[in-house]
């Protein structure tokens, strides 16, 4: 279906494609509307594709807006003269129609069951009903109102076409100044002038004057109409003026030969010099072969790289082809550009017939060279009619090489043709009268062409010909052609190749489903396991079976288990059954039968073949499948019901014997009771086998159970509920646990409380506690008292002396009696590791004795042993009390030390003898240093303190309580990590230790600020905005010192030079990664890492030219960043070699970028990263589109240099970008400080429009570094 809408002015027509039917096929291509401009006719009618998947089209009823709609998009074009100025809305639906009531356009749209309507603007349709009205002005006044668009700018292009058609050339002025054409708007206002002079001289119209309709006509590009208007008014000079302005010197002569103007030959002068100036060197010799100037012409062909043309003319004249040199030079062009053919044209016309035969055979002009040669040369022409041959065979053109090969007599080539060309007849006729026996390797490629158009016999004949019988054979064998086959096989194949070719065909037959050939044909070859494999596969077992008994009995049993497997699988259960007893394996039937719950069958089989033992097992299985009373009755059936509880019971299954003794049999309840408790228990489930105990009425195991778990709580319990009889045996076995356990009391009350006081006597026997076995033998056995005493003595004397109990005990009676120097004696004497309470005790006792009866040496012997004894066991308190009694301070002071009782020494010392206070204090700092206590140090020796914090790298502890002290010692500290840090390559790290702790303007520090400066400068890959920061921090800590320096003796030193210098590059770099973070701010990142060029007394020299040239080539600036990269390789190279003396620094003269500058110890970049940059010189260095040459400015300087080449003036470096500040600049208070306008401006911007937080802490640095921001300002928000 295709549908037209015509516009109101009949320019312009709409047609859409819906559908597009092939023959074969029906399809349905997506719609697409077109403009077709109606003003072109045929063929050359212009169509444009304006809109694809196109649903909706139609017009604004009195007006040249189209309204469409593509997928969910309205489509408006408010000048459809401009198809590109399109205005899209989103919409849901699909429209339906289009309304223009009361002065409004409505474009109805259908959203499901809601109807939506979207309004067109009508100011835009009001300019079509204009522009159809003809009153431009009303257009132009109302496009004046509009601001600039897409549509808008259609339309203002809409109108000035109009405009100029109408000849209203004031309007169209007024269009191409609002378009932004302003040579067009030049042109007109000229145009206008003279019109308006012309009115004002004549009062007619000044647009019908002929040099304002040629102006018109030149606007439109129809010279011809131009000339005709001034052709008209006789103003020949004018016309020619028109088309030399033009460049059209051509029309410009043509004009002046038709009118004979008397400046012809001056215009034919001013053409030639204007092609020579302009380079139109083939333009320039036309005109002198038009003039008869041949040689000239040449000459410019030549000079213009067209020597085939040169050649033309050349061989035309014959007065040119005399001239040798100039015959030569068109030659040498001509070969230079590989035109051998015209080249050999030349030479045989001056009869160089051997340089003319060359050329053509090197520009494969073959033709030209086999007929010069049958002239010239005869005995050159089957050469070259073989190099025809060749030279069409790398052409791809085989036929036509077929013949040139047999003119030269290639036989082999041209059967090689002949194949290659698929003349298949051809090379059979070429081969058949080859008497070569090298010939018959193709008989081999031709035979599989005949094979394969199914011509059998020539193909066979080839075959045997080219020795290829078996090739012939498996053409036969893939045609099916058996005994054509079998034929040859018999004459010429192996044994081993017969039966392959057997077994092929007996596959054949079984895809067929013709077994028994195909296992004849098996049996032929004798290859039974085939046909085995054969029946296997399609399910004929029986054959399976025939054949393995017949050939492999070994293996039948196995074949038959095999089988039966498969066919269960299969579920064919019976036949299963049948294979499983014929290879003796009833066990698997059963099983079988009992996983596919056939139990009946199950248990028929292990009736027959498993005897009375699988019988039962199957019949106690199955009546476990059943559960419940339906089991009861299935075992009483078998007569199994004891049997069947007797399994489960043993097998664990206590649900399934429960559930059988409570419905027939419950006189075995106990009995699977203690079976199941028995389980219970080793399982660990103590709480459940005690309840299966107590059911089975075996409380007295449950009891065990328990004494076995020591849970004497829970024996306790059970046997005092259900088995009192067993309450003893709980007793007596807690108290032996208790004894075990050395709780000796709570044992004693155990066997008390079962009455078994023996037990207890015997135990401590055991112990050796002999006086807890008397005291229990007096009270509860007195009888056996004089035994057991007799039994004590023998034991004592065994082993020499009483023990400890027989010391004491006589040791008090000593005392009784008034020897207290042999209680003394008898309290020294005891000795147990065991009860230290008791030891301290006693030698105390001991000690007071002494000190009270002796006095004297005797008191200090006995204090002096047991001050060392009360020492070991670490009652220090004890001992030191005691030689504070005898007015021994050093011991007790030694003793207190010794129990770390620091606080009691030193009250000692104070107040008892004052001259040991620094041997305690000492003592002590010599203990914290052992103990590595150095929090505790720090109370009694800081520095000592910080010096151990700073040998174990506790820098953090170590600067914190540094800081606790005065400014000068944490200084020394922080340098002393600083110092650490930069040894271990962490220079950023050492930064933030000054950062955090402040830069004192000390002399000494200043060694590792000037390393810290130049271990950061000396990273790599720091010029992304994410260094930022580190730049920042650097920049910030060297403010803070040069500021710190300036209030300080050092004011003037030449220490504070270098560090505004570091300064200054610190704030280049800061403020370089800050641009590099903002688009609009990256030439200032380019400009400030050429700056730093400058600096390369401190920045590493491969690292900042590397950088910059980088820098360079991201803006553009393609010869600086040429310069720099080149001048790092050369750096590379040198740094490789280890010096710097073969530097060539040409490039930088009269620049302020340093020559001598140190070598670095290690390139910045890596080896990838370095060929890189290689790669890219070569490349530009080969193009030769660049000069080598830095940029200069108005000082003729090179424009990042501060110091002027000519005059020696220093310039003030740009505070931003470090370029010199010429002129426009901003200034700052302080004096030197000082900034390039324009790029300050572009700063503040920047920062402005991005809120970039790394660009508001430059200024803000800056505002603080420069005491403000010069006359600009900035505010940060």
């Amino acid at each position: 279906m295709k549908w037209t809408a015509l516009l109101f002015t009949d320019i312009n027509m709409f047609y859409k494609d819906s559908t597009t039917q092939s023959k074969n096929f029906c399809f349905l291509l997506l719609p697409q509307l077109h403009l077709i401009d109606t003003e072109s006719h045929g063929a050359s009618a212009l169509k444009t594709t304006i809109l694809s998947f196109c649903s909706y089209v139609q017009w604004v009823p009195g007006s040249d807006v189209v309204v469409a709609q593509n997928r969910g998009n309205l489509c408006i074009w408010y000048s459809i003269d401009s198809p590109e100025s399109i205005t899209m809305f989103p919409i849901k639906g699909d429209i339906v129609d289009l309304e223009r009531t009361d002065g409004k356009t409505n474009v109805i749209v259908t959203e499901g069951v809601n109807t939506v309507t979207y309004t067109l603007d009508e100011g835009l349709i009001e300019f079509g009903t204009a522009v159809d009205d003809g009153d431009y002005d009303r257009a132009t006044a109302f496009l004046e109102t509009l601001e600039m668009s897409s549509e808008a700018e259609a339309m203002w292009k809409t109108l000035s076409k109009l405009a100029l058609e109408a000849h209203q050339l004031h309007i169209a002025e007024r269009c191409f100044a609002a378009l932004g054409d302003v040579s067009t708007v030049r042109f007109l206002h000229q145009t206008n002038q003279i019109a308006d002079k012309v009115s004002q001289e004549t009062g007619g119209d000044g647009t019908e004057f002929f040099e304002v309709q040629a102006h018109v006509a030149m606007l439109d590009k129809d010279f011809k109409l131009a000339e005709m208007h001034y052709m008209e008014q006789n103003a020949l000079d004018e016309a020619i003026a028109m088309y030399q302005e033009l460049h059209m010197w051509d029309d410009s002569i043509a004009v002046a030969e038709a009118k004979g103007h008397p400046e012809l030959d001056s215009l034919r002068g001013n053409r030639y010099q204007w092609l020579m100036s302009t380079g139109q060197d083939e333009k320039a010799g036309e005109v002198k072969e038009s003039e008869g100037d041949f040689q000239g012409a040449i000459n410019l062909y030549l000079k213009a790289g067209l020597p085939a043309k040169a050649a033309r003319l050349a061989i035309s004249r014959p007065e040119i082809t005399n001239n040798s040199d100039t015959v030569g030079r068109i030659a040498a062009s001509l070969i230079k550009g590989e035109f051998y053919e015209r080249a050999g044209d030349l030479y045989e016309k001056i009869r160089n017939n051997q340089r003319a035969l060359e050329c053509y055979v090197k520009g494969g002009a073959f033709r030209k060279a086999v007929e010069l040669a049958r002239l010239a040369f005869p005995a050159e022409v089957v050469k070259l009619e073989e190099a025809w041959g060749d030279y069409l065979v790398q052409q791809k053109q085989m036929d036509a090489a077929i013949n040139h090969f047999i003119e030269a007599g290639c036989s082999l080539k041209a059967i090689e043709a002949a194949i290659a060309a698929r003349q298949w007849k051809k090379a059979v006729h070429i081969l058949a009268l080859q008497e070569d026996s090298s010939a018959g390797k193709y008989y081999l490629k031709i035979a599989q062409h005949y094979a394969s158009v199914q011509d059998y016999e020539l193909a066979e004949e080839l075959f045997v010909k080219g020795g290829h019988i078996k090739d012939a054979i498996d053409m036969y064998t893939a045609a099916g052609h058996w005994e054509e086959a079998h034929k040859l096989a018999v004459k010429c194949m192996t044994e081993k190749e017969v039966m392959a070719l057997y077994i092929s065909r007996a596959q054949e037959l079984e895809r067929d489903g013709k077994f028994k050939e195909a296992e004849r044909l098996f049996a032929t070859v004798k290859q039974p396991d085939s046909a085995i494999t054969m029946y296997k596969k399609n399910r004929m077992f029986d054959d399976v079976i025939r054949l393995v008994a017949k050939h492999y009995p070994d293996v039948l049993t196995e074949t038959h288990k095999h089988l039966a497997e498969e066919l269960e699988a299969e579920s064919r259960f019976s036949e299963a059954e049948y294979h499983f007893m014929e290879a003796g394996e009833w066990k698997a039937a059963v099983q079988m039968y009992r996983v596919n719950d056939m139990w009946e069958e199950a248990y028929r089989v292990a009736k027959s073949h498993g005897g009375n033992g699988a019988q039962q097992k199957v019949a106690y299985l199955w009546a476990r499948s059943l559960g419940g009373e339906a089991a009861v009755k299935l075992l009483n059936k078998f007569g199994l019901l004891e049997y069947a509880i007797e399994t489960a019971s043993n097998n664990l299954s206590f649900d399934f014997a429960f559930d059988l003794a409570r419905l027939s049999c419950k006189e075995k309840t106990p009995e699977i009771h203690l079976k199941y408790a028995n389980f219970l228990e080793d399982e660990g489930k103590f709480p459940e086998a005690e309840a299966e105990f107590v059911k089975a009425g075996k409380p007295k195991e449950a009891v065990l159970m328990y004494i076995h778990n020591k849970d004497w709580a829970s024996a306790q319990r059970v046997a005092e509920g259900h088995d009192p009889e067993s309450v003893s045996e709980v007793l007596v076995g807690q108290a032996t646990f208790c004894f075990e356990q050395k709780e000796f009391q709570k044992a004693e009350a155990f066997l008390l409380r079962a009455q078994r006081p023996e037990i207890a006597i015997k135990y401590y026997k055991g112990a050796e506690m002999w006086t807890d076995a008397m005291r229990i033998c007096k009270e509860y056995l007195p009888n056996k008292l004089s035994v057991l005493q007799e039994e004590y003595e023998r034991e004592t004397s065994k082993k020499g002396n009483r023990g400890v109990e027989g010391l004491l005990e006589q040791a008090q009676e000593w005392e009784q009696a008034g020897e207290y120097s042999r209680a003394v004696e008898c309290y020294l004497k005891m000795k147990d590791d065991s009860n230290t309470n008791l030891m301290e005790k006693y030698w105390m006792r001991a000690a007071e004795l002494s000190i009270k009866f002796f006095g004297g040496d005797r008191a200090i012997e006995v204090v002096r042993v047991v001050g060392p004894r009360l020492t070991q066991l670490r009652k220090y308190n004890a001992a030191a009390e005691l030689y504070l009694d005898l007015d021994l301070i050093k011991e007790a002071i030694d003793v207190f030390i010794a129990g770390e009782e620091w606080n009691k020494a030193k009250r000692v010392a104070k107040e008892l003898e004052p001259r040991y206070m620094d041997y305690v204090d000492q003592k002590y700092k010599d203990h914290l240093k052992d103990q590595g206590n150095v929090d505790s140090l720090v109370g009694v020796d800081v520095i000592a303190a910080l010096d151990m914090y700073a040998d174990r790298g506790q820098w953090e502890k170590c600067l914190e309580t540094a800081s606790k002290q005065n400014f000068k010692i944490l200084q020394k500290y922080v340098a002393l990590y600083a110092t650490q840090l930069i040894k271990e390559e962490d220079p950023i790290k050492a930064l933030q230790l000054y950062i955090h702790h402040g830069a004192p303007p000390s002399p000494q520090n200043f060694n590792i600020y000037r390393r810290l400066f130049l271990d950061i400068i000396s990273l790599s890959d720091t010029d992304a905005p994410e260094s930022y920061h580190m730049w920042a921090d650097l920049r910030n800590f060297l403010l803070q010192l040069c500021e710190n320096m300036s209030r300080s003796a050092e004011a003037d030193s030449a220490a504070r030079d270098d560090f505004e210098q570091f300064l200054l590059i610190a704030h280049y770099s800061a403020t370089r990664s800050a641009a590099k973070g903002v688009e609009q701010l990256i030439t200032i990142a380019a400009k400030l890492s050429v700056s730093l060029l400058r600096h390369t007394e401190h920045i590493p020299a491969d690292k900042a030219f590397y950088e910059a040239g980088l820098a360079c080539r991201a803006v553009g600036w393609e010869n600086m960043a040429f310069i720099f990269l080149n001048h790092f390789l050369d750096l590379c190279d040198a740094i490789d070699e280890g010096t710097l003396d073969a530097l060539d620094h040409s490039d930088f003269m009269d620049t302020d970028i340093p020559f001598e500058v140190p070598i670095p110890s290690k390139l910045c970049v890596t080896d990838a990263q370095r060929e890189q940059i290689r790669d890219w010189v070569l490349m530009v260095s080969m193009d030769n589109r660049l000069e080598q040459v830095l940029p200069q400015d108005e000082r003729n300087s090179y424009e990042a240099s501060l110091v002027a080449a000519n005059t020696g003036l220093r310039s003030l470096p740009c505070i931003l970008t470090g370029y010199p500040v010429l002129r426009n600049k901003v200034e700052f208070p302080p004096v030197g400080k000082a900034a390039n306008k324009e790029d300050w401006n572009k700063f503040l911007m920047a920062t402005k429009t991005t809120h970039s937080p790394e660009c508001q802490d430059v200024l803000k640095f800056i505002n603080q570094w420069c005491g403000g921001l010069g006359a600009s300002g900035f505010s940060f928000h």
